[in-house]
């Protein structure tokens, strides 16, 4: 019996080595590929939240700490959705409803409803539209919201890039308020999320004055932040954006598993997510377009996905021109059904996914463009980018890449960025009676 027993031992703790040693063996091609696949590490690291001279920004709205201090408030606070349809929908929404922290600041639904909507679940995603609102009325965003992390480097905001006076709108000026008024505020040149959220306050039904801000109590907190401006822009809807666009500036992932890797520490990712970010960087050729630091950039491109109103959103159409892209605010065919590459991070925390929500899981957004099949009939293949095509990865190497999407750059902290309670004490996201029983919140 000695002389079985002892052979089986054996050749099972030559098994365990055998298995063992190999690990170090797989770790270091993981990571030698990736290594070699990304080439300077250092063109891709997120700067410390705190660390303003470091982060992208315009030289008419410089970061300071009273300036991030007062936005990070602004954002959540409900006190200035004052201009609701209804008085009953007064004071019962902010900025965080449609850019939720738990949801990496999108909506935690399909479409991201402000005014005209009640209830909020988990993370946004039983909010529903208030049954005495006409789908017309709803505050409700005709494209799936963008995430609010790592805009400091988006030179263009929105879907179509209409948003900022430099960047690619150099040359545009002839069409600023031309298809939709509210680019005129480019002439501004104050930036592309000072002017966006310029006339994101209007047309969120939100609204600030010397008169509420004081009653309020923040009147101390603009003066800090803009201690050389007029009273005119200081309290007003400009000083209120430009506080909360210095705080989205400071949205940074910057403790996601890949940022940890980049700065040296080689046990941040998973074998299967270092797989995954090497194909992402080498052979699915993701960082054509993925190329800046926050993995996004300011390339349009056709994908040929659904539209908002096809997977069910409010206040929308076959005839919305956001359906455009890019074309939809230049008015130039060579622009048409072209949006903007979005940033990459927490995109794991909410679907849907693409400008029209088409794709439920960041998974589906990978077989869609391994397969290179369109699914919206009505953009010509013309327009079709040509990295539309098959990509030929293997069913493990979409896994991994699924996976290095979903983890590897998955921030896990950003409740740092929101603020303990507001001056007002209302409960955010939301405050209607359903958000706060939902939220226990009272």
């Amino acid at each position: 019996m000695c002389v079985r027993f002892f052979p089986l031992m054996s050749f099972i703790a030559l098994s365990m080595v055998t298995m063992f040693s190999c690990t170090p063996e797989t770790q270091s091609v993981y990571e030698a590929e990736l290594t070699k696949v990304i080439g300077d590490k250092t063109r891709f690291i997120l700067p410390d939240s705190d660390d303003f001279a470091s982060i992208p920004q315009t030289s008419a709205n410089p970061l300071t700490a009273d300036k991030v201090a007062l936005g990070k408030l602004l954002f959540h606070e409900p006190m200035f959705s004052n201009v609701a349809k209804t008085q009953e929908s007064n004071y019962t929404y902010t900025c965080s409803t449609c850019h939720v922290a738990d949801a990496g600041f999108r909506p935690g639904r399909q479409q991201g409803i402000a005014d005209g909507a009640y209830g909020f679940g988990v993370k946004g995603e039983s909010r529903a539209k208030v049954p005495t609102y006409k789908e017309s009325d709803l505050d409700a965003q005709g494209a799936r919201p963008l995430a609010t992390l790592n805009t400091a480097y988006v030179t263009n905001s929105m879907w179509n890039g209409s948003f900022g006076s430099e960047g690619v709108n150099i040359g545009t000026e002839d069409v600023w308020g031309k298809y939709d008024p509210t680019t005129a505020l480019n002439a501004l040149k104050a930036g592309a999320l000072e002017s966006q959220n310029i006339a994101g306050l209007s047309t969120h039904r939100m609204f600030y004055s010397k008169e509420l801000i004081t009653k309020a109590g923040y009147k101390a907190m603009f003066d800090a932040a803009f201690p050389n401006w007029s009273e005119e822009d200081k309290y007003s809807n400009k000083g209120a954006s430009f506080a909360i666009s210095a705080y989205l500036r400071t949205l940074l992932t910057n403790e996601a598993p890949f940022q940890k890797w980049l700065k040296g520490n080689s046990e941040a990712m998973t074998e299967q997510e270092k797989q995954g970010a090497s194909i992402f960087f080498g052979k699915a050729g993701c960082v054509t377009c993925h190329y800046e630091k926050n993995l996004g950039s300011m390339n349009f491109a056709a994908l040929g996905v659904k539209d908002h109103y096809e997977m069910g959103g409010l206040n929308t159409s076959e005839s919305d021109r956001r359906n455009l892209g890019r074309g939809g605010f230049t008015g130039k065919d060579e622009d048409m059904y072209k949006f903007r590459t979005p940033q990459l991070y927490n995109l794991g925390d909410s679907g849907p996914y693409f400008h029209g929500g088409s794709k439920n899981s960041l998974e589906e957004v990978v077989r869609y463009f391994n397969t290179g099949v369109v699914e919206n009939s009505r953009v010509p293949k013309t327009q079709i980018a040509e990295f539309i095509k098959p990509i030929g990865l293997s069913e493990e190497e979409i896994q991994a890449l699924t996976t290095f999407l979903q983890n590897g750059l998955r921030d896990p902290n950003l409740k740092r960025y929101v603020p303990s309670s507001v001056l007002s004490r209302m409960c955010f996201p939301n405050n209607d009676l359903t958000s706060k029983i939902d939220m226990d919140c009272f």
